[in-house]
């Protein structure tokens, strides 16, 4: 007898498991199993869920020990082939367990809930405290046995057979349904309920009705509203069987407000030439890769829109990824205005459902156009025509947990995958993504001029320590306050920005200097007015403001430092009738609140949008014509390489939210270093300029993108262990791997210790060295096979975002 074989990766992130197991797939079966299908598997002495990544028709298992699939979860394969090349790709590529990788590319509704259930024997006599918990069921859930204390019971009956354990696989989403009535396609069975209802005048109405409506389906309101009759009219007339109630499937609606349709508009002559070379790729199936570097205004998303356009024509897909949450609300507006129904959005903001809703539209072909976040990348289209990363320089594409993914690498893929293009788009580039432009590696685009041929804003950099010796101790320059006040009396709007949530970013105490600190983690507590507390926005502990300092007991103690709210604070003081909204990760908790937000502002009724990184790029207001920067050195004195590319960045996206329209624009930077040359060249926009300085400094640095870095950290609750630790780890490495590569360290971690965990590291710098890979693999099997065991966590990353 020939059997069929599912090789099944099983939800188990363990190295020992990290492969394949053969299952047989029963006879019943075997017509219905596809790849990419997830099923329920026995594995050891529990069910788990699992996906079945390969079919044959032979094994190397003994067939005594071979176990049978459970059950199939899906008729139609929730991973399509390409994603379950990808996974294995995924796999080798960021040294992830396969496992990982499959399940990142499915919404969390299709993630597997385990849920331990208590299952009673047939025939056994109950005490009378568990039989009240069964009542007249056969299982109960464990978590009702744990509320009522009754474990030691509970395992004593387990040990006498009278009841079982059992683990359940649940799916998180469910499908939505509502009742619908559907009439009856049979004339006659309207008839004979006619003659029954003789003397009822609004059932013969209805039926009346219902004659012109055979077969179709309403909603139960829709039907008493056009029949002129009561619900209890509708639910007599189903009794004599002229229709029936049914459930139907719906997909939960996303998106909170209508739009209107808009169309093309005429493009400059720099679009045009960046479109042409766009479409000239689709046309002969290229997988090429733009750099659309344009000045913020130039009109990239119009490209984008056009580009789209043509892809839709073809019959084809498209992918836009945006790197915040916070701009998803206006480019779904956008692309929905352009393409209506077409567009699907998937981002964290929606709820489990939205996202289990969102994805089954894209899977079953309902819609050609994905906008959403980084995880929008594994959209599971069949036939992409074109991916797009706007604003590609951001940080946020990278996925810091595993598979530590970077968007821009999976996007590559996918586009070699179907022989498509992919446009990198960004008015500030990431070093590397024009290092590759410049060598040919991408084709560069450029956008010199603003779309609407406005003037850039005109930018004036506002020396703070000028502004200490007049004796201006406030957090605004005077050049701030007055630009301030004469847009309140014209009446326009100003965003403020200032890359730093919470009232005060510590609490010191002048007498001795301490500053509060989390205990948890190296970090200084930030104060929140609005609850009076202190927080860690590390690993969330709280606690109270302290009336005296709680080492010298003195009570002078004092805020340092702005944050936020406390900006809220200065500016109502400054300007009561201003209306100002602020837009941090504190105001932006509730779902939808990003949309609320940027709908308040956008129709005029709010003067100032004040807010942190999320408001510094991508919004388009047409009356922003003041942007004031409180803090340009912010991310500027961090202990990263990257920090003068990313203030460059930070200060160029928010100097472009100014002055995008007809009106002239005006941005103010404040700073205590006006000479740094990321701060000054920001000043006029000038990429190029940048690009080169900061190319010098990498290649004497030695650091990306003439080298490549990775980054391994170790911790553990006992410092001595991780230092130890992370000493085996980087003399392991040195004796491994070539003598080209460079290993520096081990180091503590810029936050030495997080989450009450002592943090160590080492850095690799590299060229060229074919072993990396097969080296960190071993390093890692050491890790899982004893390491693991000593309490040390450790972690990989070959492309880390931060160091």
């Amino acid at each position: 007898m020939s059997f069929l074989i599912a090789e099944v990766i099983v939800d188990v992130s363990t190295y020992h498991v990290d492969r394949p197991f053969d299952y047989q797939v029963p006879v019943e079966w075997v017509s219905v199993i596809e790849l990419g299908s997830r099923v329920k598997v026995p594995f050891g002495p529990r069910n788990v869920l699992g996906f079945v990544v390969g079919l044959k028709k032979e094994t190397d298992v003994p067939l005594n020990k071979l176990k049978a699939i459970n059950q199939i979860l899906d008729m139609e394969p929730v991973l399509t082939e390409e994603m379950l090349r990808m996974a294995k790709w995924l796999k080798n590529d960021t040294i992830c367990y396969e496992i990982d990788a499959l399940q990142v590319m499915l919404p969390s509704a299709l993630r597997a809930k385990y849920e331990k259930m208590i299952k009673l024997q047939q025939g056994q006599q109950l005490p009378l405290e568990v039989q009240a918990i069964f009542g007249k069921r056969q299982r109960a859930n464990f978590k009702e046995f744990e509320r009522a204390g009754l474990l030691p019971l509970l395992k004593q009956l387990v040990a006498e057979n009278i009841v079982s354990i059992e683990n359940v696989v649940k799916q998180q989403g469910n499908v939505k349904e509502i009742r619908m009535v559907q009439i009856t396609a049979d004339q006659q069975l309207i008839e004979r309920a006619l003659e029954q209802s003789s003397r009822a005048a609004k059932q013969r109405l209805l039926l009346q009705w219902m004659c012109q409506h055979l077969g179709e389906i309403f909603t139960p309101q829709q039907i008493c509203d056009e029949a002129r009759v009561s619900i209890s009219v509708l639910e007599a007339v189903i009794d004599k069987g002229a229709a029936q109630f049914i459930q139907e499937e719906v997909f939960r609606d996303p998106f909170t407000k209508e739009v209107s349709r808009t169309h093309a508009l005429q493009l400059t002559s720099e679009q045009q030439v960046a479109l042409q070379a766009i479409t000239t790729a689709m046309d002969q199936q290229i997988a090429q890769t733009f750099l659309l570097h344009g000045v913020t205004g130039s009109g990239k998303t119009e490209v984008y829109l056009q580009a789209i356009q043509k892809v839709l024509e073809e019959g084809k897909e498209a992918i836009m990824l945006v790197p915040e949450i916070s701009l998803t609300p206006q480019m779904t507006e956008r692309f929905r205005s352009r393409f209506g129904e077409m567009v699907a959005v998937m981002h964290s903001g929606l709820s489990v459902g939205e996202k289990y809703d969102e994805w089954r539209k894209i899977q079953q072909g309902k819609v050609k156009v994905v906008v959403g976040a980084r995880s929008a990348i594994f959209a599971p289209f069949t036939n992409i025509g074109l991916i797009i990363l706007d604003e590609e320089h951001e940080s946020t594409y990278k996925q810091e947990d595993s598979p530590r993914y970077h968007a821009r690498d999976v996007a590559i893929w996918r586009s070699e995958f179907y022989n498509c293009p992919i446009i990198l788009g960004s008015a500030t580039p990431a070093l590397e993504s024009f290092a590759r432009a410049k060598k040919g590696v991408y084709k560069l685009l450029s956008l010199k001029h603003r779309a609407l041929h406005q003037a850039l804003p005109t930018v004036f950099i506002a020396d703070m320590r000028e502004e200490l010796r007049q004796g201006n101790r406030s957090m605004f320059s005077q050049s701030l306050i007055e630009a301030i006040r004469l847009r309140l009396e014209k009446k326009e709007q100003m965003v403020l920005f200032l890359n730093r949530r919470g009232y005060s970013s510590f609490v010191l105490c002048r007498d001795c200097g301490t500053v509060v600190q989390c205990p948890n983690c190296d970090i200084s507590l930030t104060y929140h007015r609005t609850t009076e507390k202190l927080k860690c926005h590390y690993c969330g502990y709280e606690e109270h403001v302290p009336q005296i300092c709680p080492q010298c007991q003195s009570d002078h103690i004092r805020y340092f430092g702005t944050g936020t709210q406390k900006v809220e604070e200065e500016l109502y003081k400054l300007f009561p009738e201003a209306r100002v909204l602020r837009m941090d990760v504190d105001t932006t908790k509730h779902k939808g609140a990003h949309e609320e937000i940027l709908e308040t502002f956008g129709a005029g009724h709010a003067d100032i949008l004040l807010g942190t990184q999320m408001i510094a790029k991508g919004l388009d207001f047409p009356n922003i014509t003041l942007v004031g920067v409180l803090s340009a050195d912010t991310s500027l004195h961090l202990p990263d390489y990257r920090a003068a590319e990313r203030t460059f960045q930070l200060l160029t996206q928010v100097s472009g939210r100014a002055g995008r329209h007809d009106k002239l624009g005006e941005v103010i930077i404040q700073t205590y270093t006006p000479e740094h040359y990321a701060i000054d060249l920001a000043k006029t926009q000038e990429y190029e300029p940048f690009y080169e300085r900061e190319m010098f400094l990498r290649r004497r640095s030695n650091y990306p993108p003439y080298y490549f870095v990775a980054l391994i950290q170790l911790s553990h609750e006992d410092v001595m262990m991780a230092a130890e630790y992370a000493g085996r780890v980087a003399d392991w490495l040195r004796g491994n791997l070539s003598n080209q590569v460079a290993i520096i360290g081990p180091t503590t971690a810029s936050i030495a210790r997080l989450q009450n965990r002592y943090r160590y590291q080492c850095l690799i710098k590299y060229k060229i060295e074919p072993n990396l890979i097969p080296v960190l693999q071993r390093l890692l099997a050491m890790y899982r096979a004893e390491w693991i065991k000593q309490g040390i966590l450790m972690t990989v990353d070959l492309d880390p975002s931060t160091i």
